[in-house]
C-alpha cells in the first residue's frame, strides 16, 4: 500500500522519508491551510458559535498540490504535530481532501527517529475530535476577545492596539509587579559576621550572628549593631555545639517546555523564542554522522515529566558504562506532574540517549543546537541517576551570650551532580568548616557589622514570567512564546536588559482593561478558562457550552464599557526627557507610535518636530572614530551602529564596553555575554580575549 504522509513542516520531510516504505511520499502543509477570515469576525455567535473557515490567502498552490498528490496514493495519512494545533491542522486537511473522519488516517511522531516514525506508522488512529474541539474553542474564544475588544481600544486609546485573553492577563502581571516596585519602601537591617579559625595561621571561615541571649538576632539600625559589637569586644569564641547529619539531594525532573525555557535563559541567556526555534530544529532533524538526518529530541511542547521505559533503560545502560552501577538508583526516580498536565507526550529528552553532546558537536551542528542539546541531554541523564549524598555540619559558636552559626557540607557521594548541577536562585553558599570539636576556642580575625536594605520584588524576565504562567495556569506550553512575543511587539512591554517592564502604553491599556474588563485580566478567571479547555480536550465538557459560559458576561462587560466611556478618549502619558526641541525650544517628550518609541516636541501641534531616540553607548566607531549608538532593527532586535550611518557602514550585534584594545586603543566589544569574549573590530587588529580567563 502506498501512503501520502502530510506533515506540518517541510524540514521534517527528508528525515521521515528515510524510514517509510518505497512508493510512499511525504509532503508538508506548511502549517495551517484554513483559518477564520481576517476581514471579519468569522464566528456565528447566534448559531452555536459556528466558525466560518476559509482557505488562507497564499496557500492556494499548496492546497492544489496536496489534492493532486492525494489522488495518486492508496492512503493519505495526516501527520500534524502531536498536540491540539496539529490535530486541528489534520482535521482541516481531512475537510479539504474529503477524507472520512471514521477512517484511521491520523499518525503522530513523538520523535522524528526511525523508532518514532515506524511506531507512529504502525498505530494510525481516528482524528481525535476532542482535541480538535479544544483547539476550535481556543481559536474562537481568542477571536471573539480580539475582534470585539480591539476596536474598542482603538476608539478609546489609539488605533492599532490589540487585546487578548492571555496577553492582557500577562500585561497585567507585569504592570502589577511594576506597581509593587514603585510602592516598595526599603527597610534597614544589619547583620554581624565573625571571621574565625582554629589558630591564627589556619584557614578561616565566616560565622553569622544568629541569636542574642537566646532570641533571634534582629538588628534594625547602626546604634543597636554598634552596641552588640561593643558587647563582643574582647569576647572569647567557643564551639558550643556541633550537629552532624546526612542529607540526600534528588535530581531535577527532565525538562518540560516551561522548565526548558527557564533553564536556557539562566544558563545560555537564550530568549524563549530562540530556545523554541532551536528545539524545533533538534526535533525535526539534523545531520548526524553514522545516523544521517535524524531527530535529536522528543516533541518540545509538553508539560509532562513522564519518561518511557525504553528511554530509561537506554539511559541506565549509558550511566552504567560511563559512571558505574552505583550511579543507577535502586528504584526509578519518580517526578510528580502538576494537576493540569497533559500526559500524552513524554518529557523533553534526547531521542537517542546514547548520543552524547560531544558526538553531536563533531557532526557539525550549529553552536546553538549543540548548547541546547547538551542542556537537554545532561538534564535527562541526571534525572535518571542516583541521588547525591552530603555530609552536613552545623556549628554554634558562643561569645558573651551571642550565638554565631555556620553551616557546611562535604560530598559523601556525588551521584547525579557528577553530570549536572542545579543553579540555585537564592545564591546560598555553604562554608567549608575545618575539623573542630565542641569546646574548642577559636581565633577571631575580624568582626563586622553589615548594613542591608530590603529589596523590592524583581521585575519579571522571560524565564520568570514563563514560570509564573505555569504556576498560575495562564496559557499552555504552546502559548508561552507567542504571548511574550505579542506583548513586546505591540509595545505594551519592553526589555530592559533581561527584565520586562511595562511601557506607558501598556500601563494605560492595562488600567482601562482592569477597570472595565476585570475578568479578562483576572489570573484566576484566565486559568479557569484554560482548565475548561483541558476538559474539552478530555471529553468532559462541550466546547460550545464552554464558549457560551464565557460570552454572556463578556458581552455585558463590553456594553457597560461602551456606555460608561461614551464620547471619552484616554490619553497616553508622555515620558519626559531633558532634551530641548531645536526648532522651538520646548521640552522633547517620548511617545509610542505604531513602530515603537520616538521623540516629539511637547509643543505639538504648533511644532511637529520628531526624531528617533538615540542612545549613546560611549563606544567609538572602529571604522571612522565617531560615536557608536544603540539602535533597533525592524524586528525590534537591538544592534549597535555608527552615528554616521549611512556614510559609515559599521554595525554589530556585539555590545560596546568601556574597555579599550591594548593593541590599538579602539573600543572593545562583548561577544557572547558573560562566558564570551572581548573583541576589537578595528580592521587589521584582530585582538580578542576570553572573559572566562579573567
Amino acid at each position: 500500500m502506498s501512503d501520502l504522509i502530510i506533515v506540518e513542516s517541510p524540514s521534517k520531510i527528508r528525515t521521515i522519508k528515510r524510514y517509510i516504505d518505497k512508493g510512499s511520499d511525504v509532503i508538508a502543509s506548511n502549517g495551517h491551510l484554513r483559518d477564520l477570515p481576517k476581514s471579519k469576525l468569522g464566528v456565528d455567535i447566534e448559531h452555536s458559535f459556528k466558525p466560518h473557515y476559509i482557505n488562507i490567502k497564499g496557500k492556494e498552490s499548496i492546497i492544489k498540490d496536496i489534492r493532486n498528490k492525494a489522488k495518486k496514493y492508496d492512503r493519505v495519512l495526516l501527520a500534524g504535530d502531536p498536540d491540539r494545533e496539529g490535530e486541528a491542522i489534520s482535521w482541516h486537511l481531512a475537510q479539504i481532501l474529503g477524507l472520512d473522519l471514521n477512517d484511521e488516517n491520523r499518525v503522530t511522531f513523538n520523535e522524528i527517529t526511525e523508532t518514532g516514525v515506524k511506531n507512529g506508522m504502525r498505530h494510525p488512529r481516528k482524528i481525535d475530535m476532542n482535541l480538535v474541539d479544544a483547539q476550535q474553542a481556543r481559536r474562537v474564544l481568542d477571536r471573539i476577545v480580539g475582534y470585539k475588544l480591539s476596536p474598542f481600544l482603538w476608539r478609546k486609546i489609539r488605533r492599532g492596539l490589540s487585546a487578548g485573553r492571555v496577553q492582557s492577563a500577562a500585561v497585567k502581571m507585569i504592570c502589577d509587579r511594576e506597581e509593587e516596585i514603585r510602592r516598595f519602601v526599603p527597610s534597614e537591617y544589619w547583620s554581624v559576621d565573625a571571621e574565625l579559625s582554629q589558630t591564627k595561621s589556619s584557614k578561616s571561615f565566616i560565622a553569622k550572628l544568629s541569636l542574642i541571649d537566646g532570641e533571634k538576632a534582629e538588628l534594625k539600625n547602626k546604634a543597636k549593631t554598634d552596641g552588640i559589637l561593643d558587647r563582643l569586644n574582647g569576647a572569647q569564641y567557643t564551639v558550643a555545639g556541633i550537629k552532624k547529619g546526612t542529607t540526600r539531594r534528588s535530581p531535577s525532573a527532565p525538562f518540560t517546555t516551561s522548565t526548558l525555557q527557564q533553564e536556557a535563559s539562566k544558563r545560555l541567556s537564550f530568549q524563549t523564542r530562540r530556545t523554541m526555534m532551536i528545539a524545533q530544529e533538534l526535533y525535526e532533524g539534523v545531520e548526524i554522522k553514522g545516523l544521517g538526518l535524524t531527530g535529536l529530541i522528543t516533541y518540545m511542547r509538553t508539560d509532562s515529566q513522564r519518561v518511557s521505559d525504553e528511554a530509561r533503560a537506554s539511559a541506565y545502560e549509558y550511566i552504567r558504562k560511563c559512571y558505574g552501577s552505583e550511579y543507577i538508583p535502586d528504584t526509578p526516580n519518580k517526578y510528580k506532574s502538576k494537576g493540569n498536565t497533559q500526559d500524552a507526550h513524554e518529557a523533553i529528552r534526547p531521542a537517542h540517549p546514547e548520543l552524547t553532546p560531544d558526538e553531536v558537536r563533531q557532526s557539525g551542528v550549529s553552536n546553538d543546537q549543540y548548547k541546547l542539546y547538551k542542556l537537554i541531554w545532561e538534564r535527562f541523564m541526571a534525572s535518571q541517576m542516583a541521588k547525591c549524598v552530603l555530609n552536613t555540619m552545623s556549628v554554634d559558636i558562643e561569645a558573651n551570650g551571642c550565638i554565631f552559626r555556620v553551616s557546611g557540607y562535604s560530598v559523601k557521594f556525588d551521584g547525579f551532580t557528577v553530570l549536572y548541577e542545579d543553579i540555585k536562585d537564592d545564591g546560598d553558599k555553604k562554608s567549608v568548616i575545618p575539623n573542630i570539636s565542641k569546646g574548642d576556642i577559636l581565633y577571631l580575625h575580624s568582626l563586622k557589622g553589615n548594613q542591608h536594605f530590603t529589596q523590592p520584588p524583581a521585575r519579571y524576565t522571560e524565564a520568570t514570567l514563563v514560570k509564573a504562567f505555569e504556576e498560575t495556569g495562564i496559557g499552555r506550553p504552546s502559548t508561552y512564546v507567542p504571548t511574550i512575543t505579542t506583548i513586546i511587539s505591540r509595545n505594551y512591554v519592553e526589555r530592559d536588559g533581561k527584565q520586562l517592564k511595562p511601557t506607558t502604553l501598556g500601563e494605560t491599556t492595562n488600567k482601562l482593561m482592569s477597570s472595565h474588563f476585570e475578568r479578562i485580566v483576572d489570573l484566576k478567571f484566565t486559568a479557569k478558562m484554560e482548565t475548561s479547555l483541558d476538559e474539552v480536550e478530555n471529553g468532559k465538557k462541550n466546547w460550545v457550552k464552554t464558549l457560551g459560559e464565557f460570552y454572556g458576561g463578556f458581552e455585558k462587560d463590553l456594553e457597560n464599557a461602551e456606555n460608561e466611556l461614551d464620547g471619552k478618549r484616554i490619553k497616553i502619558p508622555d515620558e519626559q526627557t531633558d532634551e530641548v526641541c531645536e526648532l522651538c525650544g520646548k521640552p522633547m517628550v517620548i511617545k509610542i507610535g505604531k513602530y515603537g518609541k520616538f521623540m516629539a516636541c511637547s509643543g505639538f501641534p504648533e511644532c511637529t518636530n520628531t526624531k528617533a531616540i538615540v542612545v549613546d553607548t560611549g563606544g567609538i566607531c572602529p571604522y571612522c572614530g565617531k560615536k557608536v549608538l544603540k539602535k533597533k532593527s525592524k524586528r525590534n532586535r537591538v544592534y549597535y551602529g555608527c552615528e554616521n550611518n549611512p556614510e559609515c557602514k559599521f554595525m554589530t550585534w556585539d555590545i560596546p564596553t568601556s574597555e579599550k584594545c591594548p593593541d590599538c586603543g579602539s573600543t572593545l566589544f562583548n561577544k557572547g555575554g558573560k562566558k564570551g569574549s572581548l573583541v576589537c573590530h578595528k580592521v587589521g587588529c584582530g585582538f580578542s580575549r576570553n572573559i572566562s580567563d579573567e
